[in-house]
């Protein structure tokens, strides 16, 4: 190690003032690197947008899935108690089965993913619905007590999206963006915290505003979902706005014009602008589009699922099981796309259908 009083204080300030000069110049060239790759992004970003359309109306129920033909002797009173993202959806298949059944009841209570597995162990809902899949300790649980695994069923596809209000100029995000934007623990490898949109390459007025974030609490399935695969099991960030519902993080995203948040593709509205999304710098950008949901190429695709409570070799309650063979049907999946999400492929249907024998 070098001493400096061993050397004439002009020489010193020589070597302090080239130092300073070459690590200044390292500095912006890091930052002009980052700007350029930044750049990159939003330029493929634009190509992708430009063969690719998130129409959500284009969307087709498959003509192949059966569809729904009424049976007799059907009443009787169901509870649905789990996902406030798919708290809608059970609402509107409600009002479709009862057009054949006008006589049955369905208490639909959505609070959350993480309260459909208590309810369906104390028998206080025989259905299930969660954004996520169950946990282990959650079927555990339910195995403890009854001594098999709840049936899980895939009712539904959803693209769990990254909104911007609609005045952004934002084109999209790589994973590891999403992940330095609202996680503190950065695991996706992006090399700085996101804290500005600058930071995004945005320039003007947005370049030093800083980001306002929305999500779930704790107890809903879409934000485990987004805790596990867009922060990469990581942490949320401390200044993130928890909201009770999909909904109001839609709205809080429509109302904040430096807000981002994360939500259900069926909660999207014209308020805001749902991003294409990679899964890394080196990947392509991909809309939240049914094909891209379907083939995977969509980063934060996923399943919503309803359990319930069937005994092997028994036979499902008859109200039960109308109701599930309604939501699996073609009348079923239309409901699905009228809410916004992306209906299940024949193929799948009759992979679930034949759960409830």
């Amino acid at each position: 190690m070098l001493k400096l009083e061993t050397f004439p204080i002009a020489f010193v300030l020589f070597l302090f003032v080239s130092f300073t000069l070459v690590s200044c110049g390292d500095k912006k060239e890091d930052s002009t690197t980052q700007k350029e790759s930044v750049q990159t992004e939003q330029s493929a970003i634009e190509s992708t947008q430009k063969t690719e359309t998130a129409d959500a109306t284009a969307v087709k129920v498959d003509p192949n899935i059966p569809h729904y033909t009424k049976v007799a002797g059907i009443s009787g009173n169901l509870s649905s108690i789990g996902s406030d993202t798919m708290n809608n959806l059970l609402t509107l298949w409600l009002e479709g089965f009862k057009k054949y059944y006008p006589n049955v009841n369905i208490q639909v209570e959505g609070k959350g993913s993480s309260t459909a597995p208590p309810a369906l162990i104390s028998g206080t809902a025989q259905l299930g619905p969660m954004s996520r899949d169950m946990k282990q300790e959650e079927i555990d649980a339910f195995e403890k007590k009854f001594g098999y695994k709840p049936t899980e069923l895939r009712v539904s596809i959803d693209a769990l999206a990254v909104y911007v209000n609609k005045d952004n100029p934002l084109k999209g995000l790589t994973l590891p963006q999403v992940d330095a934007t609202f996680s503190k623990t950065r695991r996706g490898g992006y090399k700085t915290d996101i804290a500005k949109w600058g930071d995004l390459g945005l320039t003007g007025d947005w370049t030093n505003r800083g980001i306002s974030l929305y999500g779930r609490n704790s107890a809903s399935g879409t934000y485990g979902y987004f805790k596990e695969h867009a922060l990469f099991k990581g942490d949320f960030k401390d200044q993130v706005k928890e909201q009770p519902g999909s909904a109001s993080v839609v709205q809080g995203v429509t109302e904040d014009r430096y807000g981002i948040g994360y939500s259900g593709i069926g909660y999207r509205t014209s308020g805001v602008i749902a991003l294409p999304l990679a899964k890394s710098e080196n990947d392509e950008f991909h809309l939240p589009d049914y094909e891209n949901c379907l083939n995977g190429k969509y980063p934060l695709s996923r399943f919503l699922n309803i359990y319930i409570n069937k005994a092997p070799n028994k036979p499902l309650d008859p109200l039960l099981k109308e109701f599930l063979k309604f939501v699996l049907s073609y009348e079923g999946q239309e409901v699905v796309v009228k809410d916004g999400y992306l209906p299940l492929t024949y193929e799948l249907v009759k992979k679930e259908i034949a759960k409830l024998e």
